[in-house]
């Protein structure tokens, strides 16, 4: 399991070369600090549209500025977030997601400590919620959007019979697709929008 977050591009120069997302891979003890539906958030928020201040994010998600200032800093202390120098004119501290994405292994599922078992569960079903949301927020809003943003838009699912093998070998496919594109903004900036993936593969008893 992974996720990739781009937030809003900054003007490129022609020298400009090829990005590649650096990605944070959690081990028990990240998990266990990053394991907090309003940490998960506020990681989230930073990676989708870029720096922000402790007042910014409470604000943006309903949370007091003394909550999100205490969440921010305990994600800083395992590595998630940084200063993000160069921001703002007065005293208060802003913040930027220090990765593009994170990488979440099946082995944490397995961890003899039941604090890391735990851990793994809230991570994987707040992200699944963040991804319910925001579909909900896509379909509530979709007609404020031009035909052809609407238009061009997709809610698919598939069925398939896989091997072990192939779901794998799908699953880096369509990880290697996506990512594909992430420059193309920096060449064709204008008419842009930031578009979510959300990408859910798994198996499931037939009847």
């Amino acid at each position: 399991m992974s996720e990739h977050d781009d937030p809003k591009p900054e003007a490129p120069t022609p020298e400009t070369p090829k990005s590649e997302p650096r990605e944070r891979t959690l081990d028990a003890r990240s998990l266990r600090g990053l394991a907090h539906p309003l940490r998960i958030r506020l990681l989230a928020a930073l990676r989708h549209d870029g720096p922000a201040t402790a007042s910014q994010l409470g604000e943006r998600l309903g949370e007091s500025s003394g909550a999100t200032s205490y969440h921010l800093r305990q994600l800083a202390a395992h590595g998630f977030v940084e200063d993000a120098p160069g921001h703002g004119k007065g005293r208060e501290r802003w913040w930027r997601a220090a990765h593009d994405g994170t990488s979440f292994t099946a082995e944490l599922h397995h961890d003899p400590d039941p604090e890391v078992r735990g851990a793994a569960d809230l991570f994987k079903h707040e992200i699944a919620t963040i991804h319910t949301q925001e579909l909900s927020t896509w379909l509530g809003t979709a007609s404020d959007w031009p035909d052809e943003w609407s238009a061009n838009s997709d809610m698919s699912d598939f069925t398939l019979r896989l091997t072990v093998a192939q779901l794998r070998e799908l699953n880096e496919k369509a990880h290697e697709l996506i990512e594909s594109y992430r420059d193309l903004a920096h060449t064709e900036a204008e008419d842009t929008a930031q578009v979510r993936f959300h990408l859910h593969s798994f198996p499931r008893k037939s009847h």
